[in-house]
Protein backbone atom coordinates (compact mmCIF):
# COMPACT_ATOMS: atom_id res chain seq x y z
CA UNK A 1 0.00 0.00 0.00
CA UNK A 2 1.31 3.36 -1.09
CA UNK A 3 1.65 6.46 1.57
CA UNK A 4 2.06 9.60 0.96
CA UNK A 5 5.25 10.75 2.24
CA UNK A 6 2.95 13.27 4.63
CA UNK A 7 0.94 10.46 5.83
CA UNK A 8 4.29 8.21 6.74
CA UNK A 9 5.54 11.50 8.41
CA UNK A 10 2.38 11.63 10.77
CA UNK A 11 2.56 7.77 11.05
CA UNK A 12 6.01 7.47 12.57
CA UNK A 13 5.84 10.58 14.62
CA UNK A 14 2.62 8.78 16.15
CA UNK A 15 4.82 5.35 16.71
CA UNK A 16 7.94 7.70 17.98
CA UNK A 17 5.16 9.21 20.46
CA UNK A 18 3.87 5.86 21.39
CA UNK A 19 7.47 4.53 22.51
CA UNK A 20 9.56 7.45 23.46
CA UNK A 21 10.79 6.99 26.97
CA UNK A 22 11.22 9.91 29.42
CA UNK A 23 13.11 9.00 33.17
CA UNK A 24 10.42 9.74 35.67
CA UNK A 25 10.94 8.95 39.23
CA UNK A 26 10.19 5.51 39.61
CA UNK A 27 11.49 4.71 35.95
CA UNK A 28 14.75 5.42 34.91
CA UNK A 29 18.01 3.56 34.37
CA UNK A 30 18.86 3.67 38.24
CA UNK A 31 15.46 2.62 38.73
CA UNK A 32 16.98 -0.73 41.40
CA UNK A 33 16.03 -3.96 39.79
CA UNK A 34 18.01 -7.62 40.01
CA UNK A 35 16.50 -10.70 39.15
CA UNK A 36 15.68 -13.04 42.06
CA UNK A 37 18.57 -16.04 42.15
CA UNK A 38 15.35 -18.28 41.98
CA UNK A 39 14.65 -16.79 38.72
CA UNK A 40 18.40 -16.45 37.39
CA UNK A 41 18.09 -20.18 37.41
CA UNK A 42 14.97 -19.96 35.78
CA UNK A 43 16.33 -17.92 32.94
CA UNK A 44 19.33 -20.30 32.84
CA UNK A 45 17.13 -22.86 32.21
CA UNK A 46 15.11 -21.00 29.35
CA UNK A 47 18.02 -19.79 27.38
CA UNK A 48 19.62 -23.30 27.50
CA UNK A 49 16.37 -24.13 25.20
CA UNK A 50 17.66 -22.26 22.44
CA UNK A 51 20.47 -23.24 20.35
CA UNK A 52 24.16 -22.12 20.84
CA UNK A 53 24.97 -18.29 19.89
CA UNK A 54 20.82 -17.45 19.81
CA UNK A 55 20.52 -16.23 23.35
CA UNK A 56 18.25 -13.52 21.66
CA UNK A 57 15.26 -15.32 21.12
CA UNK A 58 14.69 -15.70 24.69
CA UNK A 59 13.98 -11.77 25.27
CA UNK A 60 10.19 -12.24 25.08
CA UNK A 61 9.96 -14.88 27.98
CA UNK A 62 12.71 -13.25 29.95
CA UNK A 63 10.83 -9.94 29.90
CA UNK A 64 8.01 -12.02 31.02
CA UNK A 65 9.82 -12.94 33.77
CA UNK A 66 11.03 -9.59 34.70
CA UNK A 67 7.76 -7.92 34.44
CA UNK A 68 6.28 -10.83 36.69
CA UNK A 69 8.52 -10.10 39.35
CA UNK A 70 8.69 -6.35 39.32
CA UNK A 71 4.80 -5.95 38.23
CA UNK A 72 5.64 -3.98 35.41
CA UNK A 73 8.77 -3.17 33.35
CA UNK A 74 10.61 -0.04 34.41
CA UNK A 75 14.45 0.32 31.82
CA UNK A 76 16.26 -0.43 34.30
CA UNK A 77 14.73 -4.28 34.03
CA UNK A 78 14.87 -4.02 30.20
CA UNK A 79 18.49 -3.28 30.27
CA UNK A 80 19.21 -6.18 32.45
CA UNK A 81 17.42 -8.47 30.52
CA UNK A 82 19.57 -7.16 27.50
CA UNK A 83 22.75 -7.25 29.64
CA UNK A 84 21.95 -11.17 30.53
CA UNK A 85 21.14 -12.16 26.95
CA UNK A 86 24.24 -10.15 25.17
CA UNK A 87 21.96 -8.01 23.32
CA UNK A 88 21.98 -3.67 22.67
CA UNK A 89 19.11 -2.73 25.19
CA UNK A 90 17.31 -1.25 21.85
CA UNK A 91 16.36 -4.88 21.15
CA UNK A 92 14.78 -5.61 24.28
CA UNK A 93 13.12 -2.10 23.71
CA UNK A 94 11.49 -2.67 20.82
CA UNK A 95 10.43 -6.22 21.38
CA UNK A 96 8.84 -4.72 25.05
CA UNK A 97 7.21 -1.44 23.12
CA UNK A 98 5.44 -3.74 20.84
CA UNK A 99 3.89 -6.49 22.50
CA UNK A 100 1.02 -5.50 24.43
CA UNK A 101 1.48 -8.25 27.26
CA UNK A 102 4.32 -6.00 28.58
CA UNK A 103 3.56 -2.87 30.83
CA UNK A 104 6.06 -0.02 30.81
CA UNK A 105 4.42 1.54 33.74
CA UNK A 106 2.67 0.34 37.32
CA UNK A 107 -0.59 -1.65 36.58
CA UNK A 108 -2.88 -2.47 39.44
CA UNK A 109 -3.00 -5.92 41.41
CA UNK A 110 -6.11 -6.90 38.52
CA UNK A 111 -4.87 -5.90 35.24
CA UNK A 112 -8.16 -5.89 32.80
CA UNK A 113 -7.50 -6.19 29.11
CA UNK A 114 -11.00 -5.81 27.22
CA UNK A 115 -11.30 -6.89 23.59
CA UNK A 116 -12.95 -4.55 21.31
CA UNK A 117 -12.51 -5.89 17.84
CA UNK A 118 -14.88 -6.79 15.58
CA UNK A 119 -15.93 -10.09 16.48
CA UNK A 120 -16.67 -9.04 20.86
CA UNK A 121 -17.57 -5.43 19.41
CA UNK A 122 -20.16 -7.53 17.37
CA UNK A 123 -20.85 -8.94 20.42
CA UNK A 124 -21.71 -6.34 22.22
CA UNK A 125 -17.97 -5.27 24.03
CA UNK A 126 -19.40 -2.25 24.61
CA UNK A 127 -21.71 -2.80 27.03
CA UNK A 128 -19.07 -4.74 28.92
CA UNK A 129 -17.03 -1.61 28.89
CA UNK A 130 -19.16 0.61 29.74
CA UNK A 131 -20.23 -2.04 33.00
CA UNK A 132 -16.62 -1.97 33.57
CA UNK A 133 -16.11 1.55 33.95
CA UNK A 134 -19.00 2.48 35.78
CA UNK A 135 -18.47 -0.09 38.47
CA UNK A 136 -14.94 1.00 39.06
CA UNK A 137 -14.96 4.85 38.20
CA UNK A 138 -12.23 4.70 35.65
CA UNK A 139 -11.62 4.99 31.97
CA UNK A 140 -9.77 3.35 29.81
CA UNK A 141 -5.85 3.60 30.33
CA UNK A 142 -6.54 4.33 34.17
CA UNK A 143 -6.06 2.71 37.49
CA UNK A 144 -8.70 2.80 40.33
CA UNK A 145 -7.00 4.91 43.46
CA UNK A 146 -6.50 2.23 45.49
CA UNK A 147 -4.45 0.58 42.79
CA UNK A 148 -6.46 -2.21 42.81
CA UNK A 149 -7.47 -1.94 38.81
CA UNK A 150 -6.11 -1.58 35.97
CA UNK A 151 -8.54 -0.91 32.42
CA UNK A 152 -6.81 -1.00 29.18
CA UNK A 153 -8.57 -1.80 25.49
CA UNK A 154 -6.88 -4.24 23.64
CA UNK A 155 -6.83 -5.86 20.15
CA UNK A 156 -7.59 -9.86 19.61
CA UNK A 157 -7.09 -11.81 22.36
CA UNK A 158 -8.24 -15.51 20.62
CA UNK A 159 -10.90 -16.19 22.28
CA UNK A 160 -13.43 -15.08 19.54
CA UNK A 161 -15.88 -17.64 19.49
CA UNK A 162 -16.27 -17.04 23.39
CA UNK A 163 -17.17 -13.04 22.70
CA UNK A 164 -17.47 -10.94 24.20
CA UNK A 165 -14.25 -11.56 26.91
CA UNK A 166 -11.92 -9.91 28.90
CA UNK A 167 -8.33 -10.85 30.08
CA UNK A 168 -7.75 -10.07 33.85
CA UNK A 169 -3.95 -11.46 34.42
CA UNK A 170 -3.64 -14.40 33.23
CA UNK A 171 -7.52 -15.75 33.19
CA UNK A 172 -9.99 -15.47 30.51
CA UNK A 173 -13.44 -14.19 30.84
CA UNK A 174 -16.07 -15.53 28.01
CA UNK A 175 -19.60 -15.45 27.00
CA UNK A 176 -19.41 -12.15 29.03
CA UNK A 177 -23.10 -10.17 30.10
CA UNK A 178 -22.81 -6.60 32.03
CA UNK A 179 -24.04 -9.02 34.87
CA UNK A 180 -21.01 -11.03 34.59
CA UNK A 181 -18.21 -8.87 34.31
CA UNK A 182 -19.95 -6.80 37.71
CA UNK A 183 -19.72 -10.41 39.73
CA UNK A 184 -15.97 -10.97 38.62
CA UNK A 185 -14.79 -7.35 39.74
CA UNK A 186 -17.06 -8.04 43.34
CA UNK A 187 -15.45 -11.17 44.01
CA UNK A 188 -11.90 -10.24 43.38
CA UNK A 189 -12.10 -7.24 45.03
CA UNK A 190 -13.64 -9.62 47.91
CA UNK A 191 -10.32 -11.29 47.75
CA UNK A 192 -11.66 -14.27 45.29
CA UNK A 193 -10.44 -15.47 41.94
CA UNK A 194 -13.38 -16.23 40.26
CA UNK A 195 -12.73 -19.47 37.85
CA UNK A 196 -11.84 -18.66 34.35
CA UNK A 197 -13.81 -19.54 31.45
CA UNK A 198 -17.15 -19.02 29.54
CA UNK A 199 -19.63 -18.23 31.82
CA UNK A 200 -23.02 -18.89 29.47
CA UNK A 201 -22.69 -22.55 30.31
CA UNK A 202 -20.47 -24.08 27.84
CA UNK A 203 -17.41 -25.97 28.76
CA UNK A 204 -15.01 -24.64 26.15
CA UNK A 205 -15.63 -22.97 22.33
CA UNK A 206 -18.32 -25.53 21.58
CA UNK A 207 -21.28 -23.86 19.39
CA UNK A 208 -23.52 -22.07 22.01
CA UNK A 209 -26.76 -23.47 20.29
CA UNK A 210 -25.35 -26.85 20.47
CA UNK A 211 -23.58 -29.40 17.98
CA UNK A 212 -25.16 -29.05 14.31
CA UNK A 213 -22.42 -32.06 13.35
CA UNK A 214 -20.86 -35.00 14.39
CA UNK A 215 -23.48 -36.20 16.92
CA UNK A 216 -23.38 -39.67 16.10
CA UNK A 217 -20.48 -42.40 16.98
CA UNK A 218 -17.74 -42.40 14.62
CA UNK A 219 -17.98 -45.41 12.13
CA UNK A 220 -15.76 -48.51 13.19
CA UNK A 221 -12.47 -49.44 11.47
CA UNK A 222 -13.05 -50.11 7.25
CA UNK A 223 -16.10 -47.78 7.28
CA UNK A 224 -16.34 -46.94 3.38
CA UNK A 225 -13.94 -49.39 2.36
CA UNK A 226 -15.13 -51.57 -0.52
CA UNK A 227 -16.95 -54.58 0.21
CA UNK A 228 -14.84 -56.96 -2.10
CA UNK A 229 -11.12 -55.52 -0.88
Amino acid sequence: MFLSSAVRVAVSRTVCIKITHRDTPENNPDTPFEFTEENLKRIDAIVKMYPEGHKAAATLPVLDLAQRQHGWLPISAMNKVAELLGVPPMRVYEVATFYTMYQRKPVGKYHIQICTTTPCMLCNSDSILEAIQNKLGIKVGETTPDKMFTLIEVECLGACVNAPMVQINDNYYEDLKPQDIEQIIDELKAGRVPPPGPRGGRFSCEPAGGLTSLTEPPPGPGFGVRADL
